[in-house]
């Protein structure tokens, strides 16, 4: 999954990338509300983290601008204020989650999965689709009961499948929320991948749709 860090603290903002990254999360950093607001408009990202105080005005106007606008990706926020006025204040804007400083970074991490979750219709830290399971908090995938033994970057990919099965996703889609945009894969990468994945957990589980994508199947269709 793809996050946008908004934190001016450079000490916390270091930590948390570092948490996420060992997290297989894929993460960029603003520094403040103008710049992520500029990338929130032009980039895809699957959750935002969002600091209260930011140089350029409160993180809280940027978000009441990105949802009047109709962005509506999962936004937690980061406020070292404890008054309830001002949690209210967060989630009146339209936050949808909210964590004081200081704070423990496997705390936001845990926060972060659920948020991604959710906006995706899934309430259960682990993801079920047929037989496939993965466990959101380990990163472990089991089949059938089994144990599936997956690269990081495979586990990615497949996370993402996953949270949007069973809606067909696109190889730019893929591209943009699955691999870092300074390390855009090459073209042949998604399908090496994709291939690797079909071998371990079953040809036809991985559908392609010729035009459209890739669609992540819970039955064997039938004649197959």
């Amino acid at each position: 999954m793809k996050c946008l860090l908004v934190e001016d603290d450079q000490a916390l903002a270091r930590e948390l990338i570092q948490a996420l990254r060992e997290g297989d999360w894929l993460v960029e950093h603003a520094e403040n509300g103008q710049e992520a607001d500029f990338l929130v408009r032009t980039e895809a990202y699957d959750t935002v983290i969002l600091d209260v105080g930011l140089p350029d005005g409160e993180g809280t106007r940027w978000l009441s601008a990105w949802r009047e606008d109709g962005i509506d990706l999962p936004v937690l926020i980061l406020t070292a204020r404890e008054r309830w006025a001002d949690k209210a204040a967060g989630f009146t804007a339209g936050a949808d989650d909210y964590v004081t400083k200081p704070f423990e970074p496997a705390e936001v991490m845990f926060r972060l999965r659920a948020l991604v979750r959710r906006s995706h219709g899934h309430a259960h830290p682990v993801l079920k689709v047929g037989e496939l399971r993965l466990d959101t908090h380990t990163q472990h995938v089991t089949l059938a009961g089994r144990p599936v033994s997956i690269t990081a970057q495979e586990t990615r990919l497949l996370s993402y499948l996953m949270h949007a099965a069973p809606r067909v996703v696109s190889r730019s889609e893929l591209s943009e929320h699955v691999y870092d945009r300074d390390h855009e894969p090459d073209s042949n990468v998604i399908d090496v991948q994709v291939s690797r994945l079909r071998r371990k957990l079953g040809a036809w589980r991985i559908a392609t749709l010729r035009g459209q994508g890739y669609r992540l199947l819970a039955e064997e269709p039938s004649g197959a």
